[in-house]
């Protein structure tokens, strides 16, 4: 019941992150029509904000010390402003007549729904390595929390246009931070701390960037991680103006195409979940990249709606895999860590992970911004009124872009080295390490 209490956390992360990731720059750019150009540099800001918010807050989780635990007042004091920032994003008292103050205003919500957002959800994952030592109990538990995080998936992303349709963008942020904001207290009901993971001395931040940013094992793994999660926060970017010029969908066919790709990663999670320890994170990791590239290339050429239904199902068999393996991998560097340092870190590699993913999130906002500008894209137009420039451009940023970001991935994790021996032997490592310290 704890485990299920704990991943509730993965569900509110969804449902409040992914509408933001997906729709966030659709909704300002092509709803409200706020300049693109001003957008995308608000976005390139924020990736500069991230490369001091997500380390910085990883470190500070790690020190902290309190008589409730490191995580845990994290959750419980920033929960209630991650959910009402996200609720006041949605609502904007300006709109495309006053284009430098609603910019403004996108620039000061978005920031600080990612601040709320990476101290909470940095600290309730930093959680996870902690509570589950094994890959057997690691594979279980993110399973279940994939289980519990894709339906808000499915609502976050695939239901988000036909919510609104009916209900509107206002009334949509208010619900789903109702929702999120409230499972991520109920999640406080699962968490377990052990007060010997926080009672020794903690590295100087200087010493803690140091053994993070110079750890192999962190830089092939979050290189790759980089390269595989831009590509999927490209996708999510670009499907909402590849639905509606490229295949010509209306809301609810747009709603059911989305809703394909996360129905069937559900269904597919516990298949990858019986064969990660089998195969190993690294592996595991390995396929779900080399599926994904080839299945990205359909995006280059389907025209109808049935096409797109079945390319998005065929999607789900790389993302299943990916979703469960990526906090995995971070548990096993922050093992070889310990073994190095003498101390549990998981916040600052999940912290300086973040930094590295939301990196992604504002090169895709340049990346797309770009195409979209020099494709000719104009949201003023009707769906028919886009030149064909401009329907190549986001065709382009479905498939050939995500593709060569992918094939580059791969590459790179080749050069990780936590498996075969070397893995068993930190695991060992670490096992007498706990046994001396009980």
């Amino acid at each position: 019941m704890k485990d299920f209490l704990y991943s509730l956390g993965s569900f509110s992360a969804g449902l409040l992150s992914n509408p933001i990731s997906t729709f966030a720059i659709f909704y300002y750019v092509d709803v409200l029509k706020a300049p693109v150009e001003k957008i995308s540099l608000v976005m390139l800001l924020y990736g500069l904000w991230n490369a001091v918010n997500d380390p910085l807050f990883g470190y500070l989780s790690d020190i902290t010390k309190t008589r409730w635990g490191r995580r845990r007042p994290y959750i419980f004091f920033f929960s209630l402003p991650l959910a009402l920032s996200f609720a006041f994003f949605w609502a904007p008292p300006f709109d495309a007549s006053k284009p430098t103050a609603l910019v403004l205003y996108y620039a000061v919500m978005i920031f600080l729904f990612d601040s709320f957002f990476t101290i909470v959800i940095l600290n309730w994952t930093a959680l996870f390595p902690e509570m589950y030592p094994t890959l057997q109990q690691r594979a279980k538990v993110s399973a279940l929390r994939q289980i519990l995080g894709i339906p808000s998936l499915l609502i976050g992303v695939a239901a988000t246009p036909m919510i609104v349709a009916r209900l509107g963008w206002q009334k949509m942020g208010v619900i789903f931070a109702i929702v999120g904001g409230s499972l991520l207290y109920l999640s406080l009901l699962g968490v377990r701390e052990n007060p010997k993971f926080y009672s020794k001395e903690t590295l100087k931040l200087s010493e803690a960037i140091k053994h993070t940013f110079l750890n192999k094992s962190f830089i092939t793994y979050v290189s790759a991680s980089f390269l595989l999660q831009y590509t999927y926060t490209a996708l999510l970017a670009a499907l909402p103006f590849y639905a509606k010029y490229v295949l010509k969908l209306n809301e609810t066919q747009t709603t059911l195409l989305l809703a394909m790709i996360f129905v069937f990663t559900f269904l597919l999670v516990p298949v990858w979940q019986r064969f990660t320890p089998k195969l190993g994170a690294k592996k595991t990791m390995m396929v779900s990249m080399i599926l994904w590239a080839i299945l990205l290339s359909g995006f280059a050429f389907i025209k109808t709606f049935v096409q797109g239904l079945i390319l998005a199902c065929c999607l789900a068999l790389s993302l299943a895999g990916a979703f469960i393996i990526l906090d995995i991998m971070i548990a096993e560097i922050a093992d070889e860590d310990e073994v190095k340092t003498g101390r549990r870190r998981e916040g600052m590699y999940f912290g300086a992970n973040a930094l590295i993913i939301r990196l992604g999130i504002s090169l895709n906002s340049l990346i797309m911004g770009l195409v979209l500008s020099k494709s000719g894209y104009d949201p003023n137009l009707p769906v028919e009124g886009q030149p064909a420039s401009a329907i190549l451009g986001i065709r382009a940023l479905c498939s050939f872009i995500p593709i060569a970001a992918t094939l580059l991935g791969i590459f790179v994790l080749r050069k990780y080295p936590l498996e075969g021996e070397y893995l068993e032997q930190v695991k060992e490592r670490l096992k007498q390490m706990h046994a001396t310290e009980t």
